[in-house]
């Protein structure tokens, strides 16, 4: 194989895992998750083979929004630790080979921030547009509002002052405004800082919101977007903006930056991770299929994320209403597995009923579909969800380490699920003595997906298969093939796929010991366990005894 890549570009076959420090590990024994708790973790996370940990918020916040109100952009929650206890989990993962990224919040702040204290102040407080303000605020869309259970409006009265002030969000958290070029130069400000303790970039929260929403409008919203990526590129080549950018694929595509990829470097792909569900739940390929010949190809040196469950509620936005209640049927029938009217807030492992088979072949599909693969914490595992927590903090538990959740030594910060998912049957101890375990599994998706560069780097088809229930896409690049295939139903199949310039080759199955010839008319012929999962790769045919001695001569 030819292929080349720098670490210019690490993202492109990079796995990137997830995690709140808040509920990771307990280091001090006061029940809340901190650094030193994280840094006891990491050759735990090294070994698991992931290679880039993205960290939710970490810094001061009055937490009436688990972080991600933020009250001083430069410094870490007390109860998590302090700066010197980040530099040196900086230090350690960087030891182990893992880069680090973190949330960059900065589309609003807490309204306990000292700058919007300063804001709300006076209309004449020299922070005053450091916000966005109006004395009669624009109308409300109902069908736009992200948190309909406690939000009914995106404007809030300030007494003080006798404005309304934007929020997007919660109404605890106003709209900064990137319009003003004193807050994108303190944004620049914050990148730079996180940068120098040694961050390779930042996820970026709820993207369009941070654009969009700006007075006075800009007139290309998405130079911003340019500047700081610029700014980022010229202070640490290779650091990136993962972008939560949850649009459809025409909308969204613009937030790469339009054919130069200067924007956004990775994108996540919510339509196809949203077509992924309603595929398992129809055990029906077909939507997913359509999505991927459906997405458009990013700007060279960008990137697709793909996943399949995140920290957030598992949305279905971008789906018909009879297609979200498909799924709801099928994975959260029950109204408190719901939530905002569009989504669900279970975990995968429970949603599938903790049926191993059917995990892990959701785990394969998510590793080899074309893009970088994104898992949350816990995963790994099968951990569950805790549907008394509230909202999205059902999926937002304490790792749990042992049979006794090993999360800590004092009360935890959030409670520990019970039942079929409880530490005492779902934890990393038992998983790492069980050679059938999920965790042994993830280490053998991960560690096939690194030795794989087709599937982050080749161009990908989606093949005709002849049944419905079976996905099956060929990666190439370079003179290097892979075909995967995924049975999305419980019945054993054979299908059979047309492989193009691989006639009379080998596929090796890099996940079981077997190997299947093509034919000469270059089909060949993939026999499906039910809920099966196979990664083919192609090598060419071996060559007959008398003609290699014809070839030497």
């Amino acid at each position: 194989m030819r292929l080349t890549y720098t670490s210019d570009v690490w993202y492109k076959n990079a796995v990137v895992y997830c995690l709140d420090v808040e509920t990771f590990k307990d280091g001090n024994g006061d029940g809340v998750g901190d650094f030193r708790g994280l840094t006891q973790q990491i050759d735990y996370l090294a070994g698991l083979g992931v290679t880039c940990l993205w960290l939710m918020p970490f810094f001061p916040t009055p937490n009436r929004d688990d972080g991600y109100d933020i009250t001083d952009f430069y410094s870490i929650d007390p109860r998590l630790g302090t700066l010197g206890d980040f530099v040196e989990f900086v230090r350690t993962a960087h030891d182990r080979g893992l880069r680090v990224i973190a949330d960059l919040v900065v589309n609003h702040t807490s309204d306990q921030h000292p700058w919007f204290a300063q804001a709300r102040s006076s209309k004449d407080s020299p922070m005053r547009d450091w916000y966005v303000w109006s004395d009669t605020p624009e109308p409300d869309d109902p069908s736009q509002v992200v948190f309909p259970d406690k939000e009914n409006s995106f404007w809030e009265y300030d007494e003080g002052t006798g404005q309304y002030y934007l929020h997007s969000f919660y109404r605890h958290q106003p709209d900064l405004n990137v319009g003003n070029p004193e807050v994108r130069d303190e944004i620049a400000r914050i990148l730079g800082f996180w940068m120098e303790l040694g961050l390779s970039g930042f996820r970026v929260d709820a993207v369009p919101f941070l654009v969009e929403n700006v007075n006075p409008k800009l007139a290309n919203p998405h130079e911003f977007l340019q500047d700081i990526r610029a700014f980022m590129t010229r202070r640490k080549g290779g650091s990136i903006l993962l972008g939560e950018v949850n649009l459809p694929y025409k909308e969204l595509i613009r937030y790469f930056g339009e054919g130069l990829g200067d924007q956004i470097t990775v994108c996540f792909d919510f339509v196809g991770m949203q077509k992924a569900w309603l595929s398992m739940a129809r055990q029906d390929a077909g939507p997913l299929a359509a999505a991927l010949r459906e997405r458009p190809q990013p700007p060279k040196d960008c990137q697709w994320a793909m996943f399949l469950r995140n920290h957030d509620e598992l949305t279905l936005d971008k789906l018909t209403e009879e297609e979200r209640h498909e799924i709801f049927r099928a994975f959260g029938p029950h109204e408190d597995m719901q939530i905002y009217g569009r989504g669900l807030r279970r975990r995968l492992p429970s949603m599938l009923g903790g049926d191993l088979r059917r995990i892990k072949m959701a785990y394969s599909l998510l590793f080899s579909l074309p893009g970088t693969p994104v898992i949350f914490y816990g995963e790994e595992i099968g951990m569950g969800e805790n549907l008394d927590e509230e909202g999205r903090m059902a999926v937002r538990i304490p790792m749990q380490w042992s049979d006794d959740g090993g999360f800590s030594q004092a009360e935890p910060v959030r409670e520990i699920p019970e039942g079929s998912f409880a530490p005492d049957r779902v934890n990393v101890a038992d998983q790492k003595r069980d050679t059938n375990s999920l965790l042994r599994w993830f280490q053998l998706l991960i560690e096939r997906y690194r030795e794989c560069p087709e599937l982050a780097w080749g161009d990908y088809t989606v093949l005709d298969t002849g049944h419905d229930a079976v996905l099956a896409h060929r990666c190439d690049v370079d003179g290097a093939t892979m075909v995967i295939a995924h049975n999305l139903c419980d019945t054993a199949l054979d299908v059979e796929v047309t492989l193009t310039r691989l006639e009379r080759c080998r596929l090796t199955d890099l996940l079981v010991d077997d190997n299947l010839e093509i034919a000469d008319d270059g089909t060949a012929r993939l026999p499906m366990a039910p809920h099966g999962c196979r990664w083919l790769r192609a090598s060419p045919p071996e060559i007959p005894p008398e003609d290699a001695s014809i070839k030497a001569r």
